[in-house]
């Protein structure tokens, strides 16, 4: 098996803070830009939605597989998702580093062969976008709400849904270090504000699973979120500071390798004692109750989505940093 060259993790490119920020999609087709000629054995395409997925290699070198260029690095699967990840599965099993991207939603089509990923350890890359009603106008048959919990009790594969471009660069590391496990890289339409890393911790703890991102010295609730949604909470935490709370932002973009840390190091990041939890999710609560614990609240979606601009979307399922605040005092005065 062909490994994986240390220029590789040298080019993951780092990102400035940025209000507006970028999706999540699109810092992915850029840290994919700068790995790709490090690593001349990543192959691999979309079904039919490069353009949207962000995941064409735009070096020349690469070129388009074909009929009459078998040398050809980009793949165009076609509309056929199922058989598109079967395919990286075969691919796999030759020692190069495949990938097949298209969107979240359609997973149910790739399941049986993600699930063969990872029953078989081949570390194929999944790169999943449009993750949630964040898509907006397409509507509730396009937009994911139980996917992430469905992907998430498939053993030995690690669901990564990160929160800002930063954190997607990190997540890039995992799967370029990643020799026996799948990744499915869970990534948005809509931008995500790049947080400043001067003020919050580096985003070096993705490989950690779930880290802390900003805490009072000793916190009276945490506030933990994913993807999209870490924004969200860091608002609700700057929102609670300045009510004199004591509170703590976790952001958890890969259970399994959190799930996968020492005892001291997960009880570092969610100290027993706090049991004011709150999560924050554009998803089903299905799973989170491992990390709420019984006094946690959650913030995330109870049904289908629906069609709107995504901001519209958020506040009208509630999905707030003023919901997270007020669940958060809901979770104090209930411990």
């Amino acid at each position: 098996e062909r490994g994986v060259p240390p220029e590789a993790e040298v080019a993951l490119p780092t990102f400035p803070a940025d209000a507006k920020g970028m999706a999540s999609r699109i810092s992915s087709g850029k840290v994919i830009n700068a790995i790709a000629p490090k690593l001349p054995w990543m192959i691999g395409g979309s079904a039919d939605l490069a353009p949207s997925t962000m995941t064409l290699m735009n070096d020349p070198e690469a070129g388009d597989f074909s009929a009459s260029n078998y040398a050809g690095r980009n793949f165009h699967f076609g509309i056929r998702e199922h058989g598109m990840a079967s395919a990286l599965n075969g691919m796999a099993l030759t020692g190069v580093r495949p990938f097949g991207a298209t969107f979240f939603v359609f997973t149910d089509y790739c399941r049986p062969a993600i699930r063969l990923s990872a029953l078989m350890h081949f570390p194929v890359l999944y790169v999943l976008t449009h993750d949630s009603i964040g898509l907006g106008e397409d509507g509730p048959t396009h937009q994911p709400v139980e996917h992430l919990a469905a992907l998430r009790v498939i053993p030995n594969l690690l669901t990564i849904r990160p929160g800002d471009a930063n954190e997607v660069s990190e997540a890039y590391r995992v799967y370029l270090r990643s020799k026996d496990r799948p990744v499915a890289m869970v990534l948005s339409r809509q931008n995500l504000p790049t947080l400043d890393r001067t003020k919050y911790t580096s985003a070096e703890g993705v490989l950690r699973g779930a880290y802390v991102l900003a805490s009072a010295e000793t916190p009276s609730v945490i506030l933990m979120a994913t993807g999209s949604e870490l924004s969200l909470a860091v608002e609700a935490y700057e929102k609670l500071t300045s009510q004199g709370v004591a509170a703590r932002v976790v952001s958890m973009p890969c259970w399994e390798l959190f799930a996968g840390q020492d005892q001291a190091y997960r009880d570092s990041v969610l100290p027993p004692g706090v049991t004011a939890r709150v999560a924050i999710e554009a998803g089903v609560e299905f799973g989170w109750e491992r990390w709420l614990g019984p006094k946690g609240r959650f913030v995330g979606m109870h049904s289908f989505g629906a069609s709107a601009p995504y901001a519209a979307l958020y506040k009208h399922f509630g999905i707030t940093s003023d919901a997270m605040v007020a669940a958060a005092q809901e979770a104090m005065r209930s411990t």
